[in-house]
C-alpha cells in the first residue's frame, strides 16, 4: 500500500508527503503557479519512468543480468482523435497517452535483450495506468483558519 498526503494552502503549491518523505508539486507561472516543483502529470509519469527502470533492475539482478543503467523518458499529452470508436460523438474527442522511450545499458545476448524488452511493460505503475484503477473520494470540511 502507498498512501501520499497532500497540502495546499495558497497558490497552487502543494506539499506532498510520505514515509520521511517530503517533496512539493506546483504548476509553472503561466498557469498560475510559482514552479516549485513538477506539476501533477509530472509527477504521474514520474512514476512510471521511475518503476520501469527500478523493474528492469530488480529484473536483472535477479536473473545475474549485467545491466549498466538504464534511462527513461515518459511524456504525457493529449492528442485529437479523428477515427475513434470509443470516443463520445459530438465532442472533442481526445486521447490521453504516455509515450516511454527506454535505453537499456549494457551487453547482452539476444535471449536477455528480449527479455528485457518484455520487463519494460511489467513494472506494478505500467500495469496500473494500462489496466486502469477505480477511483474513490470522500470529502469533508473544516471551518475556515482550522488547517
Amino acid at each position: 500500500m502507498a498512501t501520499v498526503t497532500a497540502q495546499l494552502r495558497s497558490g497552487m503549491r502543494t506539499v506532498l508527503a510520505t514515509r520521511q518523505f517530503t517533496w512539493l508539486a506546483d504548476e509553472p507561472n503561466a498557469a498560475g503557479g510559482t514552479d516549485q516543483g513538477p506539476n501533477p502529470y509530472e509527477i504521474l509519469v514520474g512514476a512510471l519512468a521511475a518503476c520501469t527502470a527500478v523493474t528492469l533492475r530488480w529484473w536483472a539482478e535477479r536473473h545475474g543480468v549485467a545491466l549498466e543503467g538504464v534511462d527513461v523518458e515518459s511524456t504525457f499529452d493529449r492528442v485529437h482523435a479523428d477515427d475513434c470508436e470509443e470516443c463520445e460523438k459530438g465532442g472533442d474527442a481526445k486521447i490521453e497517452r504516455i509515450r516511454s522511450q527506454v535505453k537499456i545499458i549494457g551487453d547482452f545476448d539476444d535471449k536477455e535483450r528480449a527479455r528485457l524488452e518484455q520487463i519494460v511493460s511489467r513494472c506494478p505503475v505500467h500495469k496500473t495506468l494500462a489496466n486502469g484503477v477505480q477511483l474513490f473520494e470522500s470529502v469533508e470540511f473544516g471551518a475556515a483558519g482550522s488547517g
